[in-house]
């Protein structure tokens, strides 16, 4: 590469970075499930975006919404979930945070509220029909996104998905294999509360466990 072709990717380089900046700022701000919400149904308390965007990184977490304990942390899978999430993708918490490696986009930035039995409540949708399309026509270096939950995997994989979230889990190394980049990696949400599912499905930590730690060694390291 010439030093002419070198300064020009680099400028190029620079400006994504940039316009991405830009952009955590303006979600930052953004109050649109307050101000102007779907239905009249406003947030519950004041928003508290939490995304982590990357020029550079080729791992992106797809999830589905911050919890409690992330929206008054502020940061992303700080709770029992990022604790066994982390375990899956055999990160410790220095690699998880490196956001020059790892790019957290969840369809919902804000914590979303709970329902009457306490349990929360699904993504806003105001946050992907403002926001994700844009994000992800910048982030064009992800070769792997980690689709976590059925919110997550209805956005970035459509009509591929199977009838149930335990099947499109069964066939992620096929969803692997065949999508071109980005690959789509799909996963069952990390809650605790699918411990459950995790004893009843024990295919999950003998047959994709095993490709999703080597796809993220490959990818962050």
């Amino acid at each position: 590469m010439t030093e002419d072709q070198m300064s020009k990717k680099q400028d190029v380089s620079a400006k994504k970075a940039a316009r991405l900046e830009q952009f955590t700022k303006q979600i930052s701000a953004c109050r649109i499930c307050r101000d102007a919400p779907y239905k009249g149904l406003a947030l519950p308390h004041e928003p508290n975006p939490v995304v982590r965007l990357s020029s550079t990184a080729r791992i992106c977490i797809a999830g589905q919404a911050p919890g409690i304990r992330v929206h008054e942390s502020s940061l992303p899978f700080n709770d029992p979930s990022g604790d066994r999430l982390r375990d899956w993708m055999g990160l410790d918490r220095e690699h998880f945070y490196d956001q020059s490696k790892v790019a957290i986009v969840p369809m919902g930035f804000c914590f979303p509220g709970w329902d009457k039995k306490k349990a929360d409540l699904p993504p806003r949708k105001e946050c992907r029909d403002h926001w994700h399309d844009q994000i992800f026509a910048q982030m064009d270096q992800i070769e792997l996104i980690l689709v976590i939950g059925q919110y997550a995997q209805a956005y970035h994989m459509g009509k591929k998905r199977q009838k149930s979230l335990t099947e499109t889990v069964r066939h992620a190394a096929s969803y692997w294999k065949n999508s071109q980049k980005p690959h789509i990696l799909p996963l069952p949400h990390p809650s605790w509360r699918n411990s459950g599912w995790l004893k009843q499905n024990p295919w999950f930590e003998e047959e994709i466990l095993p490709l999703l730690k080597a796809e993220v060694k490959r990818l962050s390291y």
